[in-house]
């Protein structure tokens, strides 16, 4: 798509979109101010550029033929303007493509020229900026986007201009543009829409409303700094906004946060009574049981020498059966819906222990699915990945049972519990599981053989009271070779589950039926990255 801009000094939009926007060529660039800084900034770029002076006592509508003849010739779609200090006639608007600004506040409010000073003046707590079509009026034209900008207790004009240029015009008017050169734009009778841009689980803009609730004592590691911010509106169980119950404590750091979040998630999975222990927001066991101290019992037994200084979850009030069990060893946080007074006792007598109350809302397992999040997302320099939750298990009916050996009701049971846990594990994962408890975890892996050898490993040589005799392996994605399936064989597990898929199934399945192993396909991988 090809633009022309129209700008009075130094075009600082325009020039923007000239080196980010691959989807627009400009035909040209004019201004109606000689010398304007614009113009050497735009023929660095080898963009052609027009001069129309007003002189003194020429009319509007004279000055505006002298624009549209210095524009004739040059083929251009859309107009953009950018600081260009004259209000356009209709004669002249009729006369070319459609027109574009970008105004430095949300319209309707704050119009004209003082529009930071407004903003202060009004004490509001959010500015932006905003894109629209050009009419008669003075910044009166429908909207087209806008960007919400903070506005922060020091800000004074100068600060407030170049956040929201930076921060807001910057991201806005090239997207606008965007949306034009991919013809998603309808400007009729003075309304605008633009396709897809009508919210959804994906919207084609994204607003975060996060608050600052806290500086942290430094990142991941001591040379980073960090801080905490809280969105006010998830209703789901969180570590952001649960309270802390042993305010002596120290306050629970960048770390802490993110492997909290991570056990809780996993203990959000069950309805029965569980725990899970983790560390570097890997699982080092979880467990369900009829009791939640002999779920975590079975969880720590995993490999209690890797939960050491972990991270404890539970899915139900903390009794002071569990408390006891909980001390025992040392950990960081546990966090749980609530806690007894007999069970506070006990864990508030540890000096370094954080104890996190998160309540019931959001358990998937207590039937709160409403409450939900739905979207997970990761942070890129220059953007962020958004996608759904990996909130899908399967149940025993989606289990396609691929081997000559069909499993056991118990193995059918392990399956479903393992992959439930699994899910949590970083890719390439694989987990062994007896019953409803792991027996070995093996994370994080190049190669999915390795990862098998890791959990082996960890099932012979850390589980206490367990082994992998007769497990159940459950694996995030297919097995590309039967190696990994000797490799478990070897280890003693008699059953696996797995999404299946690979080009290399027979061979895979041929495997474990030379070892009377059963096998299940989900049809469904589980990676998790992060």
């Amino acid at each position: 798509m090809r633009v022309a801009g129209l700008a009075s000094n130094r075009g600082r939009n325009l020039l923007h979109i000239a080196d980010t926007v691959d989807a627009a060529e400009f035909a040209v660039v004019l201004s109606n101010q000689e010398g304007a800084p614009v113009l050497s900034g735009a023929a660095e770029r080898a963009i052609p550029t027009e001069v129309a002076v007003r002189a003194d006592g020429e009319s509007r509508e004279a000055h505006e033929e002298r624009v549209l003849e210095a524009l004739d010739g040059y083929e251009f779609d859309l107009l953009l303007l950018d600081g260009y200090m004259r209000v356009l006639t209709g004669d002249f608007l009729d006369a070319v493509p459609t027109a574009l600004n970008v105004h430095p506040s949300l319209l309707p409010a704050f119009p004209g020229t003082d529009a930071h000073e407004q903003v202060l003046e009004a004490g509001v707590s959010v500015t932006g900026c905003t894109v629209h079509v050009v009419d008669e009026t003075v910044d009166g034209g429908p909207i087209v986007t806008q960007e919400p900008i903070p506005v922060f207790e020091d800000d004074d004009a100068a600060s407030l201009k170049e956040r929201v240029l930076h921060e807001g015009e910057f991201k806005a008017y090239p997207r606008a543009v965007r949306w034009f050169a991919a013809d998603r734009v309808t400007v009729t009778d003075g309304e605008v829409t633009v396709e897809g841009d009508d919210g959804g689980e994906f919207p084609a803009r994204r607003v975060t409303a996060e608050e600052f609730a806290a500086d942290l004592r430094y990142g991941e590691n001591p040379h980073q700094d960090a801080a905490l911010y809280a969105d006010r509106g998830c209703t789901e169980a969180n570590v952001v906004t649960a309270p802390q119950l042993n305010p002596g404590a120290k306050d629970l750091s960048y770390n802490n946060y993110n492997d909290a979040d991570a056990a809780l998630d996993l203990v959000k999975e069950f309805a029965e009574p569980a725990a899970a222990v983790i560390k570097h927001t890997n699982p080092a066991g979880c467990a369900t049981a009829a009791t939640l101290a002999d779920a975590y019992a079975d969880a720590l037994a995993t490999d209690p020498m890797s939960a050491f200084g972990g991270i404890v979850a539970l899915n139900r009030d903390c009794d002071a059966a569990t408390a006891e069990r909980v001390v025992e060893s040392f950990k960081e946080v546990v966090v749980a819906p609530d806690y007894t007074d007999a069970a506070l006792d006990v864990l508030t007598d540890e000096e370094n222990l954080r104890v996190l109350a998160v309540g019931e809302a959001g358990f998937r397992g207590a039937g709160t699915d409403d409450s939900i999040e739905r979207l997970t997302e990761k942070p890129l320099v220059g953007g962020r990945l958004v996608q759904e939750r990996d909130l899908w298990a399967p149940d025993r009916a989606d289990l396609e049972v691929v081997t000559e050996r069909a499993p056991t009701d118990e193995e059918f049971e392990t399956m479903l519990f393992a992959w439930r846990v699994l899910k949590h594990v970083k890719s390439n994962a694989i987990l062994f599981a007896d019953g409803t408890e792991t027996v070995g975890v093996g994370m994080g892996q190049v190669s999915r053989v390795d990862a098998v050898r890791l959990a082996a490993m960890k099932a012979d040589e850390h589980a206490e009271g367990k082994s992998a005799e007769g497990a159940v392996m459950a694996s995030d994605a297919f097995f590309p070779f039967p190696d990994g399936i000797e490799e478990a064989a070897e280890a003693g597990v008699r059953a696996v589950i797995q999404p299946g898929g690979s080009v290399n199934d027979e061979d895979v399945i041929a495997a474990a039926d030379d070892h009377d192993m059963a096998m299940a396909f989900t049809g469904s991988r589980t990676f998790r990255h992060d």
